[in-house]
């Protein structure tokens, strides 16, 4: 099987990569087990020193990492370069502060000494898509090798040549040659690879289908995975907030990345006595956005490719058929030449949409903004809450008292922000609930995952 790599701008192919064999990616792990019998013994200044290394690569050579994900996903380029900048953030973060996380807590209790200590475990798998090619991969890599175990990446087909990249920055960063690989292969491999002795546990994010795949073959297995899966965001704007800064936190968070993130803001539900004032707001700002090559000086890209462009506009069209009002865009972009089309698709803005659309039911992923109008408060909750998923959510209004209430116990997500749109922090957990995955990412739970918290009990 062959990896292809192709510009999702002009369709036009970058480059092939042949798919390692079994016997292949058996030999790596081999080596990767080697390496992290010795990586489990080094001291945290020395795991410090290195991961410090890491973030200045990639600060130095983040305009190269941020091309080759522009060619590679589309990516604008100035998303790209800030995607690199936080990925050194993320390894900057953990190692200033694994030491302190992983280090020995006291338990008072009957023994003479009794403790908490933090072990590392080997071998941690992570299956990682396309859409934050680098800093998917670097908010699970720089807390796994900070606590002493090693990884192994199994990336989104159309990025290898960012997985490649990503690999070479550990090398040269001074971790053992082997402590960090990159397995070049397809989904139907993954199962084999979590089959084997040496991986000790999973982290995936990607659809819901895919991470209940691998959650069930782990588990089969007795081991340990965290998955960060697919989101429907609801946005719950409130009668007092404040429409302008709310339209525009919400069209940010919706565009982000050319609404390609399982954490975008999916769905606007709004208090209908402002919905009319709002929703022109939001038509305005999403028809602003700029659209074209993601090097040039644009706000949107291309979407991954042709096929998820396509489907995002069945979504549209389906919705539209069964009531939805479309009031900006909802079609894909056909003006250039055939040869240099790409994968676009126009932002797009849908109104009146309900339970039983795909617009409402479905994760929409790709530049579409949807409004849903609530009759009040508590109806805007309801709405939020009638999804499969949970991974973020956000809640507008000026009473910051209510907001909180309504953010910390009413909304059913990992993530709950108060007048702003939802973001991952390196500083704070990140995952969600219901179809949306469990386990945590980043923060000191994030490091917490992949270490075997040991008892020490002395009488």
């Amino acid at each position: 099987m062959t990896l292809i790599s192709q510009n999702p701008a002009n369709g036009k192919k970058i480059k092939s990569y042949e798919e390692m064999t079994s016997d292949e990616v058996v030999n790596i792990l081999e080596k990767v087990q080697t390496d992290w019998k010795v990586w489990r013994q080094v001291s945290f200044t020395n795991r410090s020193k290195t991961m410090m290394n890491t973030s200045a690569i990639l600060r130095e050579k983040k305009n190269e990492f941020a091309r080759l994900m522009s060619l590679e996903m589309g990516k604008p380029f100035t998303q790209a370069v800030a995607e690199v900048e936080k990925s050194a953030w993320v390894c900057e973060y953990y190692a200033k502060n694994a030491e302190s996380f992983l280090s020995p807590r006291d338990v008072k209790t009957e023994a003479s000494k009794s403790y908490i200590a933090f072990e590392p475990i080997g071998i941690v798998l992570a299956v990682m898509p396309w859409n934050f090619p680098f800093w998917q991969v670097f908010r699970f890599a720089a807390p796994t090798l900070m606590a002493g175990n090693a990884g192994v990446l199994k990336h989104a087909s159309n990025v290898q040549g960012c997985a490649s990249a990503i690999e070479q920055i550990f090398s040269k960063a001074g971790f053992p040659k082997h402590l960090f690989r990159t397995l070049r292969i397809g989904s139907s491999m993954v199962s084999e690879v979590i089959e084997h002795s040496y991986i000790r546990a999973v982290t995936l994010t990607g659809s819901t289908p895919a991470g209940k795949a691998v959650a069930a073959k782990a588990g089969s297995l007795l081991k340990k995975t965290v998955l960060e899966l697919g989101g429907s965001d609801p946005y719950v704007v409130l009668e007092d907030a404040d429409i302008e800064k709310s339209a525009h936190a919400c069209v940010e968070g919706r565009m982000l990345n050319t609404g390609q993130s399982c954490i975008a803001a999916k769905r606007f539900i709004v208090v209908e006595s402002i919905k009319d004032d709002f929703e022109a707001l939001v038509v305005r700002k999403m028809g602003m956005k700029r659209m074209g090559d993601p090097f040039e000086d644009v706000d949107i890209g291309p979407m991954v490719n042709e096929a998820a462009r396509d489907e995002l506009h069945r979504q549209v069209t389906q919705s539209v058929k069964t009531g939805a009002i479309l009031l900006l865009g909802g079609r894909v972009v056909v003006e250039h030449e055939e040869d240099d089309v790409g994968a676009f698709y126009l932002p797009t803005v849908l109104t009146n949409v309900s339970p039983g659309m795909p617009a409402f039911d479905e994760e929409l992923f790709g530049p579409v903004a949807v409004i849903i109008s609530a009759k009040d408060e508590e109806d805007a909750i309801r709405l939020a809450n009638q999804t499969e998923f949970g991974l973020g959510a956000a809640v507008f209004t000026k009473d910051v008292k209510k907001g909180e209430e309504i953010a910390k116990n009413k909304l059913q997500a990992g993530a709950c922000f108060l007048n702003d749109f939802v973001r991952s922090d390196p500083r704070l957990p990140f995952g969600g609930v219901k179809e949306s995955g469990y386990g945590r990412e980043l923060g000191e739970f994030g490091i917490h995952e992949f270490v075997n918290i040991k008892t020490v009990y002395i009488t």
